[in-house]
């Protein structure tokens, strides 16, 4: 089934049936939505949403004349609808960096709490959580939500820092036991949270990650949103087979600026810093080309993007479900076949290119399209995905998840769903 992107409509996410609304007060108070989902059959839920004024194809363009400070060159407009993307949200220019604060911590509690509603769960029953982000607030942010949230301190706090591919990352933590970074710690993540209640996502203030970086591309682009899932490794989710890699992305073709505590140092060959800063707290951080102008995130045009992600993921892929078809054949299920396959939404083309050299491969996966009222949203990105298309998934039901970011990181995982 080929992808497909709906590229008329501009409906705002905040118009969509069954989005709850609200204004956080901040400043002159901040427009916030979000969606919860929940799927008995097969024991998961979650929600997602965003947060920020939402700007379309037509009104985009002279808000980030006013954040560049001058026109917006014609050369430099992307064709966004041909991108997959029709809205994305936006915070205000004015914040203070107090403000900023504020409102992502109140973000990231609202976000964590709805989802153990989802859930039909106790926050006191929550025994980890796994967020990527992109751009932290700060090194205890992950700390300050969760005890909003009401989770004990007990729980298990991991923060991923692998840009786009963070919230993939971490479910790909929290179900593959084989993986390097659970190798490199004393507490193995995937063992120790085996049939455990675990919430994993990703929770993007890009609208400030990007507000200092004077790149076009990125501006048009990016935008805020989260999404959090909530899952029982071996139980609502089993892992089947699946696989990281790291390419080092030395011409900086997407350079991002590290605002995480990493080292700068490649350790045995691996980019990846996995640490423990304090009890009950993992840190696995992902080391960038970092812009030279000391900016946030500089990049090339989308066909840049294309070549950066493309090749390496199709292999990634191709990998994966090889190890897939073996797995299978173990479980003499032979025969059966993935449901969906969650895709970044990093852009369209990068997915309809990667389906069809996997296609040519003899390689066909759906890969629908689903978040064209976000933008880019980095980590949050398959999370939300996931929960868009979880309505339609059954118990049993095999899907593929695949993240990719700058970095450049690749986790791709074959699960299935729990009945």
């Amino acid at each position: 089934m080929a992808a497909q992107v709906e590229t008329t409509a501009t409906t705002s996410f905040y118009d969509r049936p069954g989005v709850e609304k609200g204004i956080i007060p901040i400043a002159a108070g901040i427009l916030f939505g979000m969606e919860r989902v929940t799927n008995s059959s097969v024991g998961i839920g979650g929600v997602y949403g965003t947060w920020g004024a939402s700007y379309d194809n037509e009104t985009l363009p002279a808000f980030l004349e006013q954040r560049l400070g001058r026109p917006l060159q014609t050369n430099e407009k992307l064709n966004l609808s041909e991108l997959g993307f029709l809205n994305r949200q936006h915070t205000p220019l004015t914040l203070t960096p107090e403000e900023h604060i504020q409102l992502e911590v109140e973000v990231g509690i609202r976000f964590l709490s709805e989802a153990i509603k989802a859930c039909n769960w106790q926050p006191s029953e929550v025994e980890a959580v796994l967020i990527g982000m992109s751009a932290p607030l700060s090194e205890d942010y992950l700390n300050i939500i969760t005890r909003g949230a009401g989770i004990p301190e007990s729980a298990l706090k991991v923060s991923i820092h692998k840009a786009c591919d963070g919230s993939t990352s971490g479910l790909h933590l929290a179900l593959n036991p084989e993986l390097p970074e659970n190798l490199q710690l004393d507490q193995n993540i995937a063992e120790s949270l085996y049939g455990k209640k675990v919430l994993v996502g990703g929770i993007e203030g890009l609208s400030r990650f990007v507000g200092t970086s004077h790149d076009a591309n990125a501006l048009q682009l990016f935008g805020n949103a989260a999404g959090i899932v909530g899952v029982i490794p071996g139980m609502t989710m089993k892992f089947l087979a699946g696989k990281s890699r790291e390419v080092f992305d030395d011409d900086g073709v997407l350079q991002v600026a590290m605002y995480y505590p990493h080292s700068h140092q490649k350790t045995d060959g691996y980019n990846v810093d996995v640490t423990e800063p304090s009890e009950n707290n993992i840190r696995v951080a992902g080391l960038m080309h970092e812009p030279h102008d000391g900016s946030s995130i500089s990049m090339a045009g989308p066909m840049g993007m294309v070549k950066l992600f493309v090749r390496t993921g199709v292999q990634v892929v191709r990998e994966v479900y090889a190890a897939y078809q073996i797995k299978l054949d173990e479980l003499g299920m032979a025969g059966k076949t993935l449901a969906v396959a969650i895709v970044h939404h990093a852009n369209y083309k990068i997915n309809k290119l990667k389906e069809k050299q996997l296609q040519g491969e003899g390689i066909f996966l759906p890969m629908p399209w689903l978040l064209s009222e976000f933008g880019n949203v980095s980590a949050a990105s398959n999370m939300i995905a996931f929960l868009r298309e979880l309505p339609n998934l059954k118990p049993f039901d095999h899907i593929l998840i695949d993240g990719f970011g700058a970095g450049t990181y690749y986790d791709t995982l074959a699960v299935e769903l729990g009945g």
